[in-house]
């Protein structure tokens, strides 16, 4: 494997710059003085935001666009060997790197890189971390995958020694990293277009895990099925973390929740224990059990990390959540509108569960399912969680990176929720639903448009943006 020298910058190229992920690399890069060029298939604000910066971007992936200067080239999984702009690298002979290989490397350059991994709650984890350290002013770089309010991007470039990053099991890529430290979640089914099955899956956290070094730390949910026979391999001190909520006491997990209560928009409120030691109370500003449980290795890897416990509770009150996150958007008239990235049934009743904790009269949802094997490989828990809704408006399925195969349609996740009593719409355009809800929809409503597409149009068409 190529590897990069930081401290001597190159030409390096990147094919399909105008990602979230390949973007903040790029960034990153540009930082240090690297000449960085990149293709992509369209215009965006990414690539405008990289050519303020003094990237040169390309409009389509061509095998014109390798040119015998460039040192190496990085490429995301979406690219395949048939693509004409990769061939071409391969034929001139340039080293390749895939994203994940140059985030491994960029890693290693710092002393304190942790990696955050789990099939849900990544993002959130990552960015409640990195707020405290930022306000412990320990001057973190930050890789999320969205857009943190408090950097207003999904990556921020620090002067500090800690690298926080939120790690994906896809394609196994983050099995290219180097965690010093490390935190896993959940392992849940999803994916499946990639992973054989659950198995597949859970050998691939194991596999993450080993990667944290025997003086670092792994911090594990303890719902995790059969977690201490799964990680049993790993040289790292392994640490877990849980609720109490069923008479547990709290010396139960390394770092437990008791005590737990909500306010009365459903934020969660619990005293938090380090090894059976209370510590204080904790106040959150997001929402729903499962922030909670976001919370808690946040706090023990801050802690580890040395940032106050009094600045602790200040953070993690004041943190809001990254966009597309539970995020409220505005009001139409009366009516509440909020965006989820929600695309995973457990997501799903986590969120839902949430918004049913709140005020509003009722929860209406519009869903746009992500992936058609997705959508397929899990078609009854999606019906089981959005069941939570009072009402379930559903749009087509968001094919992503698939083609459809007319095996699985949102009609299908309709059918089961009118079998289980629901009221359930589906519409196959988003003007269709807007339509509707503009005729539906009453003064208390939470209309709540949810999925990992461009399902968040509908709420910004709404509101008029």
């Amino acid at each position: 494997m190529y590897n990069i020298d930081f401290n001597k910058p190159i030409h390096v190229h990147f094919i399909g710059i105008g990602g979230i992920s390949m973007s903040a690399l790029a960034k990153l890069l540009l930082s240090k003085g690297f000449k960085v060029t990149g293709s992509d298939r369209q215009k965006s604000a990414i690539t405008e935001d990289l050519e303020a910066d003094g990237a040169e971007i390309m409009l389509g992936q061509r095998a014109a666009n390798i040119t015998d200067d460039i040192d190496v080239v990085i490429y995301t999984a979406a690219v395949h060997e048939d693509n004409e702009e990769l061939m071409a690298v391969r034929q001139h002979n340039i080293p390749a790197l895939t994203r994940a290989e140059l985030m491994g490397q960029v890693m290693k350059q710092y002393p304190a890189a942790v990696g955050i991994s789990g099939t849900h709650g990544k993002t959130t984890t990552t960015g409640m971390l990195s707020v405290m350290l930022m306000d412990a002013n320990m001057d973190p770089t930050v890789s999320i995958g969205g857009i943190l309010p408090e950097i207003g991007s999904q990556f921020r470039i620090g002067e500090g020694k800690h690298f926080v990053v939120e790690s994906c099991e896809y394609t196994n890529s983050f099995l290219s990293f180097f965690p010093t430290d490390a935190i896993i979640l959940n392992i849940e089914a999803d994916h499946l277009d990639f992973f054989k099955d659950l198995d597949d899956i859970r050998n691939s956290f194991a596999g993450f895990g080993k990667l944290v070094p025997s003086e670092g730390l792994l911090i594990v949910n303890s719902e995790i099925d059969k977690a201490d026979e799964l990680f049993k391999g790993c040289g790292a001190s392994i640490k877990t973390y849980g609720l109490c909520e069923n008479g547990e006491a709290a010396d139960s997990y390394n770092y437990a929740a008791a005590d737990i209560s909500y306010d009365d928009q459903g934020r969660g409120i619990y005293n938090f224990y380090e090894d059976g030691r209370l510590l204080g109370e904790i106040r959150l500003g997001v929402v729903g059990r499962h922030n909670i449980s976001n919370s808690l290795p946040a706090i023990a890897m801050a802690l580890k990390y040395g940032v106050p416990f009094e600045t602790v509770q200040k953070s993690v009150c004041r943190y809001n959540g990254t966009k597309r996150r539970f995020e409220y958007k505005g009001s139409l008239g009366e009516i509440d509108i909020y965006d989820d990235y929600a695309h995973h049934p457990t997501e799903i009743a986590a969120t839902l569960t949430a918004a049913k904790n709140g005020k509003h009269k009722r929860v209406i949802t519009v869903f746009q399912p992500h992936t058609y094997s997705r959508t397929k490989a899990l078609l009854n828990g999606f019906a089981e969680a959005l069941s939570l809704s009072d009402v379930v408006v559903l749009a087509d399925i968001y094919a992503a990176r698939e083609i459809n195969t007319g095996e699985v349609s949102s009609a299908d996740i309709m059918a089961l929720l009118k079998e289980k009593g629901n009221e359930v719409y589906h519409f196959h355009s988003f003007d269709e639903i807007e339509n509707f809800l503009l005729e539906f929809a009453t003064s208390g409503d939470m209309l709540i448009t949810m999925g990992a597409g461009d399902v968040v149009n509908i709420g910004d068409s709404l509101l008029g943006r």
